[in-house]
Protein backbone atom coordinates (compact mmCIF):
# COMPACT_ATOMS: atom_id res chain seq x y z
CA UNK A 1 0.00 0.00 0.00
CA UNK A 2 1.30 3.45 -0.82
CA UNK A 3 2.17 5.73 2.04
CA UNK A 4 -0.66 8.26 1.33
CA UNK A 5 -3.18 5.41 1.58
CA UNK A 6 -1.70 4.37 4.94
CA UNK A 7 -1.95 7.96 6.18
CA UNK A 8 -5.54 8.01 5.01
CA UNK A 9 -6.37 4.89 7.00
CA UNK A 10 -4.74 6.39 10.10
CA UNK A 11 -6.84 9.53 9.80
CA UNK A 12 -9.94 7.42 9.21
CA UNK A 13 -9.13 5.36 12.31
CA UNK A 14 -8.74 8.49 14.42
CA UNK A 15 -12.08 9.81 13.16
CA UNK A 16 -13.77 6.47 13.85
CA UNK A 17 -12.54 6.57 17.44
CA UNK A 18 -13.59 10.19 17.79
CA UNK A 19 -17.04 9.49 16.31
CA UNK A 20 -17.64 6.93 19.06
CA UNK A 21 -16.09 9.17 21.74
CA UNK A 22 -13.39 6.54 22.26
CA UNK A 23 -10.44 8.79 21.45
CA UNK A 24 -10.87 11.36 24.24
CA UNK A 25 -13.83 9.94 26.19
CA UNK A 26 -15.97 12.38 28.10
CA UNK A 27 -15.73 10.25 31.26
CA UNK A 28 -12.04 11.24 31.58
CA UNK A 29 -12.53 14.89 30.70
CA UNK A 30 -11.62 16.16 34.17
CA UNK A 31 -8.14 14.63 33.82
CA UNK A 32 -7.26 16.33 30.52
CA UNK A 33 -5.23 19.56 30.34
CA UNK A 34 -7.30 22.50 29.00
CA UNK A 35 -6.24 22.25 25.31
CA UNK A 36 -7.00 18.52 25.17
CA UNK A 37 -10.29 19.08 27.00
CA UNK A 38 -11.32 21.65 24.37
CA UNK A 39 -10.29 19.30 21.55
CA UNK A 40 -12.40 16.50 23.03
CA UNK A 41 -15.44 18.74 23.29
CA UNK A 42 -15.01 19.88 19.67
CA UNK A 43 -14.74 16.28 18.44
CA UNK A 44 -17.88 15.28 20.32
CA UNK A 45 -19.74 18.26 18.89
CA UNK A 46 -18.72 17.28 15.35
CA UNK A 47 -19.54 13.62 15.94
CA UNK A 48 -23.07 14.32 17.18
CA UNK A 49 -25.19 12.36 19.63
CA UNK A 50 -23.85 8.96 18.52
CA UNK A 51 -20.61 9.72 20.35
CA UNK A 52 -22.44 9.77 23.67
CA UNK A 53 -24.40 6.53 23.29
CA UNK A 54 -23.47 3.79 25.74
CA UNK A 55 -20.70 3.19 28.23
CA UNK A 56 -17.03 3.78 27.30
CA UNK A 57 -16.42 0.06 26.70
CA UNK A 58 -19.47 -0.24 24.45
CA UNK A 59 -18.39 2.75 22.38
CA UNK A 60 -14.82 1.47 22.09
CA UNK A 61 -16.04 -2.00 21.08
CA UNK A 62 -18.15 -0.53 18.28
CA UNK A 63 -15.21 1.52 17.05
CA UNK A 64 -12.78 -1.42 17.12
CA UNK A 65 -15.17 -3.60 15.11
CA UNK A 66 -15.18 -0.94 12.39
CA UNK A 67 -11.40 -0.57 12.53
CA UNK A 68 -10.75 -4.21 11.72
CA UNK A 69 -8.84 -7.32 12.84
CA UNK A 70 -5.72 -5.75 14.36
CA UNK A 71 -7.76 -3.30 16.44
CA UNK A 72 -10.12 -6.06 17.55
CA UNK A 73 -7.19 -8.09 18.87
CA UNK A 74 -6.15 -5.13 21.03
CA UNK A 75 -9.69 -5.01 22.38
CA UNK A 76 -9.55 -8.73 23.19
CA UNK A 77 -6.42 -8.13 25.27
CA UNK A 78 -7.99 -5.21 27.14
CA UNK A 79 -11.10 -7.27 27.87
CA UNK A 80 -9.08 -9.71 30.01
CA UNK A 81 -8.01 -6.97 32.44
CA UNK A 82 -11.08 -6.09 34.46
CA UNK A 83 -8.75 -5.56 37.42
CA UNK A 84 -7.14 -2.62 35.61
CA UNK A 85 -9.95 -1.07 33.57
CA UNK A 86 -12.96 -2.11 35.62
CA UNK A 87 -15.48 -4.93 35.21
CA UNK A 88 -18.07 -2.99 33.10
CA UNK A 89 -15.41 -1.86 30.63
CA UNK A 90 -13.96 -5.37 30.28
CA UNK A 91 -17.39 -6.94 29.92
CA UNK A 92 -18.37 -4.46 27.19
CA UNK A 93 -15.26 -5.48 25.23
CA UNK A 94 -15.79 -9.20 25.78
CA UNK A 95 -18.06 -9.45 22.73
CA UNK A 96 -14.93 -8.99 20.61
CA UNK A 97 -13.71 -12.46 21.61
CA UNK A 98 -16.27 -14.56 19.76
CA UNK A 99 -19.51 -12.59 19.33
CA UNK A 100 -18.85 -10.46 16.26
CA UNK A 101 -21.38 -10.37 13.40
CA UNK A 102 -20.99 -13.57 11.31
CA UNK A 103 -21.02 -13.76 7.53
CA UNK A 104 -23.69 -15.95 5.84
CA UNK A 105 -23.40 -19.72 6.10
CA UNK A 106 -23.86 -20.01 2.31
CA UNK A 107 -20.61 -18.13 1.77
CA UNK A 108 -18.87 -20.30 4.34
CA UNK A 109 -20.07 -23.47 2.62
CA UNK A 110 -18.79 -22.20 -0.72
CA UNK A 111 -15.38 -21.42 0.80
CA UNK A 112 -15.19 -24.87 2.37
CA UNK A 113 -15.95 -26.54 -0.96
CA UNK A 114 -13.38 -24.40 -2.77
CA UNK A 115 -10.69 -25.09 -0.16
CA UNK A 116 -11.29 -28.84 -0.02
CA UNK A 117 -11.96 -29.24 -3.74
CA UNK A 118 -15.16 -31.26 -3.31
CA UNK A 119 -18.87 -30.79 -2.50
CA UNK A 120 -19.43 -30.24 1.19
CA UNK A 121 -21.57 -33.38 1.43
CA UNK A 122 -18.56 -35.58 0.66
CA UNK A 123 -17.00 -34.55 3.98
CA UNK A 124 -19.86 -33.49 6.24
CA UNK A 125 -23.28 -34.97 6.93
CA UNK A 126 -24.33 -31.72 8.67
CA UNK A 127 -23.04 -28.14 8.39
CA UNK A 128 -24.82 -25.62 10.61
CA UNK A 129 -24.83 -21.90 11.17
CA UNK A 130 -21.93 -20.05 12.76
CA UNK A 131 -21.69 -20.61 16.52
CA UNK A 132 -18.86 -18.12 17.12
CA UNK A 133 -17.44 -15.27 15.04
CA UNK A 134 -14.16 -13.46 15.67
CA UNK A 135 -12.03 -10.92 13.82
CA UNK A 136 -10.48 -13.21 11.20
CA UNK A 137 -12.79 -16.23 11.02
CA UNK A 138 -15.92 -17.90 12.33
CA UNK A 139 -16.69 -21.43 13.54
CA UNK A 140 -19.53 -23.69 12.40
CA UNK A 141 -21.06 -26.67 14.18
CA UNK A 142 -20.88 -29.68 11.86
CA UNK A 143 -20.74 -33.47 11.76
CA UNK A 144 -18.51 -35.71 9.71
CA UNK A 145 -20.02 -38.51 7.68
CA UNK A 146 -18.90 -40.97 10.38
CA UNK A 147 -21.01 -39.08 12.95
CA UNK A 148 -18.27 -37.24 14.84
CA UNK A 149 -19.15 -33.69 15.90
CA UNK A 150 -16.62 -31.14 14.68
CA UNK A 151 -16.00 -27.42 14.55
CA UNK A 152 -15.21 -26.00 11.11
CA UNK A 153 -13.31 -22.73 11.11
CA UNK A 154 -13.64 -20.61 7.97
CA UNK A 155 -11.75 -17.40 7.21
CA UNK A 156 -13.78 -14.28 6.53
CA UNK A 157 -14.09 -13.40 2.82
CA UNK A 158 -11.34 -11.08 1.57
CA UNK A 159 -9.84 -10.89 5.04
CA UNK A 160 -6.33 -10.95 3.56
CA UNK A 161 -6.91 -7.60 1.87
CA UNK A 162 -8.21 -6.03 5.10
CA UNK A 163 -5.25 -7.38 7.11
CA UNK A 164 -2.80 -6.00 4.52
CA UNK A 165 -4.42 -2.57 4.76
CA UNK A 166 -4.42 -2.63 8.55
CA UNK A 167 -0.80 -3.80 8.60
CA UNK A 168 0.31 -0.94 6.34
CA UNK A 169 -1.47 1.56 8.58
CA UNK A 170 0.06 0.02 11.71
CA UNK A 171 3.55 0.15 10.21
CA UNK A 172 3.00 3.79 9.25
CA UNK A 173 1.78 4.63 12.74
CA UNK A 174 4.87 2.95 14.25
CA UNK A 175 7.14 5.06 12.03
CA UNK A 176 5.38 8.24 13.13
CA UNK A 177 5.66 7.30 16.80
CA UNK A 178 9.35 6.44 16.45
CA UNK A 179 10.05 9.73 14.70
CA UNK A 180 8.01 12.19 16.72
CA UNK A 181 7.65 10.66 20.20
CA UNK A 182 11.16 10.22 21.67
CA UNK A 183 9.83 8.87 24.97
CA UNK A 184 8.20 5.96 23.13
CA UNK A 185 11.33 4.84 21.28
CA UNK A 186 12.36 2.43 24.00
CA UNK A 187 9.11 0.62 23.24
CA UNK A 188 10.66 -0.23 19.84
CA UNK A 189 7.46 0.66 17.94
CA UNK A 190 8.78 -0.46 14.54
CA UNK A 191 9.91 -3.89 15.77
CA UNK A 192 6.71 -4.27 17.78
CA UNK A 193 4.56 -3.46 14.76
CA UNK A 194 6.43 -5.95 12.58
CA UNK A 195 5.96 -8.67 15.22
CA UNK A 196 2.21 -8.05 15.33
CA UNK A 197 1.96 -7.90 11.54
CA UNK A 198 3.87 -11.15 11.05
CA UNK A 199 1.79 -13.00 13.64
CA UNK A 200 -1.43 -11.81 11.98
CA UNK A 201 -0.20 -12.83 8.52
CA UNK A 202 0.49 -16.36 9.74
CA UNK A 203 -3.08 -16.59 11.04
CA UNK A 204 -4.36 -16.32 7.48
CA UNK A 205 -3.16 -19.83 6.57
CA UNK A 206 -5.24 -22.34 8.52
CA UNK A 207 -2.93 -25.18 7.48
CA UNK A 208 -0.32 -23.62 9.77
CA UNK A 209 -2.88 -23.39 12.56
CA UNK A 210 -3.67 -27.09 12.11
CA UNK A 211 0.02 -27.92 12.49
CA UNK A 212 0.28 -25.71 15.58
CA UNK A 213 -2.75 -27.37 17.15
CA UNK A 214 -1.31 -30.82 16.47
CA UNK A 215 2.11 -29.91 17.89
CA UNK A 216 0.75 -28.24 21.01
CA UNK A 217 -1.71 -31.08 21.52
CA UNK A 218 1.26 -33.43 21.90
CA UNK A 219 2.96 -31.00 24.29
CA UNK A 220 -0.16 -30.50 26.43
CA UNK A 221 -0.74 -34.25 26.76
CA UNK A 222 2.56 -34.62 28.60
CA UNK A 223 1.44 -32.48 31.55
CA UNK A 224 -2.33 -32.70 31.51
CA UNK A 225 -3.00 -29.10 32.55
CA UNK A 226 -4.69 -28.34 29.22
CA UNK A 227 -5.85 -30.24 26.13
CA UNK A 228 -6.23 -29.56 22.42
CA UNK A 229 -8.89 -30.99 20.10
CA UNK A 230 -7.75 -33.49 17.46
CA UNK A 231 -7.14 -32.17 13.94
CA UNK A 232 -9.27 -33.66 11.16
CA UNK A 233 -6.61 -33.40 8.47
CA UNK A 234 -8.87 -34.29 5.56
CA UNK A 235 -10.90 -31.17 6.48
CA UNK A 236 -7.94 -28.77 6.43
CA UNK A 237 -7.17 -26.20 3.73
CA UNK A 238 -5.65 -22.73 3.57
CA UNK A 239 -9.00 -21.12 4.42
CA UNK A 240 -10.64 -24.01 6.32
CA UNK A 241 -9.77 -25.88 9.52
CA UNK A 242 -11.71 -28.80 10.98
CA UNK A 243 -11.20 -29.89 14.60
CA UNK A 244 -13.03 -32.30 16.86
CA UNK A 245 -15.67 -30.49 18.89
CA UNK A 246 -14.17 -29.03 22.08
CA UNK A 247 -15.93 -30.43 25.16
CA UNK A 248 -17.30 -28.23 27.91
CA UNK A 249 -18.61 -24.67 28.08
CA UNK A 250 -16.87 -21.66 26.54
CA UNK A 251 -15.23 -19.55 29.22
CA UNK A 252 -16.49 -16.43 27.44
CA UNK A 253 -19.96 -17.39 28.73
CA UNK A 254 -20.31 -16.11 32.33
CA UNK A 255 -22.40 -19.19 33.15
CA UNK A 256 -19.34 -21.40 32.57
CA UNK A 257 -17.93 -20.44 35.97
CA UNK A 258 -21.15 -21.64 37.63
CA UNK A 259 -20.92 -25.21 36.31
CA UNK A 260 -21.74 -27.78 39.03
CA UNK A 261 -18.62 -29.22 40.60
CA UNK A 262 -16.26 -26.68 39.05
CA UNK A 263 -13.07 -26.20 41.11
CA UNK A 264 -12.27 -22.59 40.29
CA UNK A 265 -8.97 -22.33 42.25
CA UNK A 266 -7.59 -25.45 40.56
CA UNK A 267 -8.90 -24.30 37.18
CA UNK A 268 -7.05 -20.98 37.52
CA UNK A 269 -3.86 -22.76 38.60
CA UNK A 270 -4.10 -25.22 35.71
CA UNK A 271 -4.34 -22.35 33.24
CA UNK A 272 -1.19 -20.67 34.54
CA UNK A 273 0.70 -23.95 34.85
CA UNK A 274 -0.32 -24.99 31.33
CA UNK A 275 1.19 -21.82 29.90
CA UNK A 276 4.35 -22.06 32.02
CA UNK A 277 4.98 -25.72 31.28
CA UNK A 278 4.54 -25.08 27.54
CA UNK A 279 6.93 -22.11 27.54
CA UNK A 280 9.57 -23.47 29.94
CA UNK A 281 9.61 -27.20 29.25
CA UNK A 282 8.97 -27.17 25.52
CA UNK A 283 9.69 -23.66 24.24
CA UNK A 284 6.37 -23.50 22.38
CA UNK A 285 3.11 -22.07 23.73
CA UNK A 286 -0.44 -21.13 22.79
CA UNK A 287 -0.16 -17.36 22.41
CA UNK A 288 -3.86 -16.40 22.37
CA UNK A 289 -5.35 -17.76 25.59
CA UNK A 290 -8.29 -15.39 26.09
CA UNK A 291 -11.67 -16.67 27.32
CA UNK A 292 -13.11 -17.00 23.82
CA UNK A 293 -10.53 -19.69 23.05
CA UNK A 294 -10.96 -21.71 26.26
CA UNK A 295 -13.57 -24.38 27.10
CA UNK A 296 -13.93 -25.72 30.64
CA UNK A 297 -15.39 -28.83 32.26
CA UNK A 298 -15.76 -29.79 35.93
CA UNK A 299 -13.81 -30.18 38.00
CA UNK A 300 -10.90 -28.31 36.35
CA UNK A 301 -10.40 -29.42 32.74
CA UNK A 302 -9.40 -26.89 30.07
CA UNK A 303 -9.51 -27.36 26.31
CA UNK A 304 -7.95 -24.62 24.18
CA UNK A 305 -8.87 -23.81 20.58
CA UNK A 306 -7.60 -21.28 17.99
CA UNK A 307 -3.91 -22.00 17.44
CA UNK A 308 -3.37 -19.25 14.89
CA UNK A 309 -0.72 -17.60 17.08
CA UNK A 310 1.98 -19.91 18.45
CA UNK A 311 4.83 -18.44 20.49
CA UNK A 312 8.32 -19.91 20.67
CA UNK A 313 11.27 -19.43 23.01
CA UNK A 314 14.87 -20.43 22.42
CA UNK A 315 16.95 -22.29 25.06
CA UNK A 316 18.52 -19.09 26.38
CA UNK A 317 15.19 -17.29 26.78
CA UNK A 318 13.70 -20.31 28.55
CA UNK A 319 16.61 -20.44 30.98
CA UNK A 320 16.44 -16.71 31.69
CA UNK A 321 12.68 -16.93 32.25
CA UNK A 322 13.02 -19.85 34.67
CA UNK A 323 15.85 -18.26 36.63
CA UNK A 324 13.99 -14.95 36.93
CA UNK A 325 10.88 -16.73 38.16
CA UNK A 326 12.87 -18.84 40.58
CA UNK A 327 14.59 -15.76 41.96
CA UNK A 328 11.26 -14.06 42.55
CA UNK A 329 9.77 -17.17 44.16
CA UNK A 330 12.82 -17.35 46.42
CA UNK A 331 12.70 -13.55 46.94
CA UNK A 332 16.33 -13.44 45.85
CA UNK A 333 16.29 -10.03 44.15
CA UNK A 334 20.10 -9.80 43.61
CA UNK A 335 19.88 -13.07 41.66
CA UNK A 336 16.99 -11.78 39.56
CA UNK A 337 18.95 -8.61 38.85
CA UNK A 338 22.03 -10.63 37.87
CA UNK A 339 20.02 -12.66 35.36
CA UNK A 340 18.66 -9.49 33.76
CA UNK A 341 22.18 -8.13 33.31
CA UNK A 342 23.53 -11.47 32.07
CA UNK A 343 20.72 -11.69 29.53
CA UNK A 344 21.31 -8.13 28.38
CA UNK A 345 17.87 -6.95 29.45
CA UNK A 346 19.39 -4.05 31.41
CA UNK A 347 22.26 -1.95 29.98
CA UNK A 348 25.58 -2.91 31.55
CA UNK A 349 26.38 0.62 32.79
CA UNK A 350 23.60 0.47 35.38
CA UNK A 351 24.23 -0.60 38.97
CA UNK A 352 23.14 -4.16 39.77
CA UNK A 353 22.43 -3.40 43.42
CA UNK A 354 20.22 -0.44 42.52
CA UNK A 355 18.27 -2.59 40.07
CA UNK A 356 17.85 -5.32 42.70
CA UNK A 357 16.54 -2.65 45.07
CA UNK A 358 13.98 -1.58 42.45
CA UNK A 359 12.88 -5.19 42.01
CA UNK A 360 12.42 -5.55 45.76
CA UNK A 361 10.19 -2.45 45.77
CA UNK A 362 7.94 -4.17 43.22
CA UNK A 363 8.06 -7.70 44.57
CA UNK A 364 7.66 -7.40 48.31
CA UNK A 365 4.26 -5.62 48.35
CA UNK A 366 2.68 -8.37 46.23
CA UNK A 367 4.58 -11.52 47.21
CA UNK A 368 2.31 -14.31 48.38
CA UNK A 369 -0.81 -12.18 48.23
CA UNK A 370 -4.03 -13.18 46.50
CA UNK A 371 -4.81 -11.47 43.22
CA UNK A 372 -7.75 -9.64 44.76
CA UNK A 373 -5.39 -7.97 47.24
CA UNK A 374 -3.09 -6.54 44.58
CA UNK A 375 -3.80 -3.32 42.67
CA UNK A 376 -2.53 -4.22 39.22
CA UNK A 377 -2.87 -0.65 37.94
CA UNK A 378 -0.47 0.60 40.63
CA UNK A 379 1.95 -2.27 40.02
CA UNK A 380 1.99 -1.65 36.28
CA UNK A 381 2.62 2.07 36.67
CA UNK A 382 5.53 1.30 38.99
CA UNK A 383 6.94 -1.26 36.56
CA UNK A 384 6.68 1.16 33.67
CA UNK A 385 8.56 3.77 35.67
CA UNK A 386 11.29 1.28 36.57
CA UNK A 387 11.81 0.13 33.00
CA UNK A 388 12.25 3.78 31.99
CA UNK A 389 14.62 4.48 34.89
CA UNK A 390 16.92 1.63 33.81
CA UNK A 391 16.73 2.31 30.04
CA UNK A 392 14.96 -0.97 29.32
CA UNK A 393 13.58 -1.44 25.81
CA UNK A 394 10.91 -3.71 24.43
CA UNK A 395 12.28 -7.07 23.28
CA UNK A 396 10.49 -7.92 20.03
CA UNK A 397 11.26 -11.63 20.42
CA UNK A 398 9.40 -11.61 23.73
CA UNK A 399 6.28 -9.72 22.65
CA UNK A 400 4.14 -12.84 22.29
CA UNK A 401 5.31 -14.11 25.68
CA UNK A 402 4.48 -10.79 27.28
CA UNK A 403 1.08 -10.53 25.65
CA UNK A 404 0.17 -14.11 26.55
CA UNK A 405 1.22 -13.76 30.18
CA UNK A 406 -0.80 -10.57 30.41
CA UNK A 407 -3.84 -12.44 29.12
CA UNK A 408 -3.34 -15.58 31.21
CA UNK A 409 -2.97 -13.66 34.45
CA UNK A 410 -6.10 -11.64 33.70
CA UNK A 411 -8.17 -14.72 32.87
CA UNK A 412 -6.92 -16.53 36.00
CA UNK A 413 -8.03 -13.54 38.10
CA UNK A 414 -11.49 -13.71 36.57
CA UNK A 415 -11.77 -17.44 37.25
CA UNK A 416 -10.61 -17.08 40.86
CA UNK A 417 -10.31 -13.57 42.34
CA UNK A 418 -8.22 -15.02 45.19
CA UNK A 419 -5.86 -16.83 42.84
CA UNK A 420 -2.30 -17.11 44.22
CA UNK A 421 -0.05 -16.88 41.19
CA UNK A 422 3.01 -17.60 43.30
CA UNK A 423 1.72 -20.95 44.52
CA UNK A 424 0.48 -21.84 41.03
CA UNK A 425 3.84 -21.17 39.38
CA UNK A 426 6.02 -22.83 42.03
CA UNK A 427 5.79 -26.54 41.04
CA UNK A 428 6.41 -25.90 37.33
CA UNK A 429 9.37 -23.60 37.97
CA UNK A 430 10.79 -25.85 40.70
CA UNK A 431 10.60 -28.85 38.35
CA UNK A 432 12.45 -26.98 35.61
CA UNK A 433 15.18 -25.74 37.95
CA UNK A 434 15.71 -29.21 39.41
CA UNK A 435 16.00 -30.73 35.95
CA UNK A 436 17.89 -28.11 33.97
CA UNK A 437 20.19 -26.52 36.58
CA UNK A 438 21.21 -29.73 38.32
CA UNK A 439 24.94 -30.62 37.91
CA UNK A 440 24.33 -33.38 35.27
CA UNK A 441 22.28 -31.04 33.10
CA UNK A 442 24.84 -28.24 33.42
CA UNK A 443 27.66 -30.64 32.54
CA UNK A 444 25.74 -31.80 29.48
CA UNK A 445 25.12 -28.23 28.38
CA UNK A 446 28.80 -27.31 28.87
CA UNK A 447 29.85 -30.32 26.81
CA UNK A 448 27.47 -29.34 24.00
CA UNK A 449 28.73 -25.76 24.02
CA UNK A 450 32.32 -26.99 23.87
CA UNK A 451 31.45 -29.26 20.95
CA UNK A 452 29.80 -26.37 19.12
CA UNK A 453 32.94 -24.24 19.59
CA UNK A 454 35.19 -27.03 18.29
CA UNK A 455 32.98 -27.59 15.27
CA UNK A 456 33.03 -23.87 14.52
CA UNK A 457 36.83 -23.81 14.73
CA UNK A 458 37.02 -26.84 12.44
CA UNK A 459 34.88 -25.13 9.81
CA UNK A 460 37.05 -22.03 9.91
CA UNK A 461 40.29 -24.01 9.61
CA UNK A 462 38.89 -25.86 6.61
CA UNK A 463 37.93 -22.66 4.82
CA UNK A 464 39.80 -22.29 1.48
CA UNK A 465 40.86 -18.72 2.17
CA UNK A 466 41.38 -17.80 5.82
CA UNK A 467 39.72 -14.56 6.69
CA UNK A 468 39.71 -12.34 9.69
CA UNK A 469 36.26 -12.58 11.17
CA UNK A 470 34.91 -9.76 13.25
CA UNK A 471 32.20 -11.16 15.46
CA UNK A 472 29.69 -8.59 16.56
CA UNK A 473 27.04 -9.15 19.16
CA UNK A 474 23.82 -7.16 18.87
CA UNK A 475 23.70 -4.63 21.62
CA UNK A 476 21.34 -6.10 24.20
CA UNK A 477 20.89 -2.95 26.21
CA UNK A 478 17.25 -3.62 26.60
CA UNK A 479 14.58 -5.82 28.04
CA UNK A 480 11.57 -5.88 30.28
CA UNK A 481 11.08 -7.39 33.64
CA UNK A 482 9.27 -9.84 31.45
CA UNK A 483 7.00 -11.87 33.42
CA UNK A 484 6.94 -11.06 37.09
CA UNK A 485 4.47 -13.82 37.58
CA UNK A 486 1.03 -12.88 36.78
CA UNK A 487 1.95 -10.75 33.82
CA UNK A 488 3.33 -8.40 36.10
CA UNK A 489 6.53 -7.16 34.76
CA UNK A 490 6.57 -7.64 31.06
CA UNK A 491 2.90 -7.93 30.46
CA UNK A 492 2.21 -4.75 32.36
CA UNK A 493 4.89 -2.77 30.63
CA UNK A 494 3.70 -4.10 27.28
CA UNK A 495 0.13 -2.95 27.90
CA UNK A 496 1.12 0.50 29.12
CA UNK A 497 3.46 0.76 26.18
CA UNK A 498 0.68 -0.10 23.78
CA UNK A 499 -1.54 2.54 25.34
CA UNK A 500 1.11 5.22 25.64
Amino acid sequence: MARPAAYGRLLAAAWTLARHDALLPVELEAQYPPPIRDLGRTLRLLAGKQARDGRPGERLARALVQLGPVAIKLGQLLSTRADIFGAPFAEDLSRLKDRLPPFPAEIARAQVEAALGAPIETQFSEFGEAVAAASLAQAHDARLRDGRRVAVKVLRPNIGVRVAQDSAALAQAAQLVARYVPAARRLEPLAFAQTVIRATELELDLRLEAAGCDELGEVMARDGYMAAPAVIWEGVGKQVLTLEWAPGAPLSDPAALELPGLDRPTLASNLLRAFLSQALDHGVFHADLHEGNLFVEAPAKITAVDYGIVGRLGPDERRYLAEILWGFLDRDYPRVAEVHFRAGYVPAHHDRAAFAQALRAVGEPVFGRAASQVSMSRVLIQLFEITALFDMHLRPELVLLQKTMMTVEGVARRIDPDHDIWAAADPVVRRWIARELAPPAQAKRLAQESLDILQGLKRRLQAPEPTVAVVTTPERDSGWLWFFLGALTTGGAFLLGALA
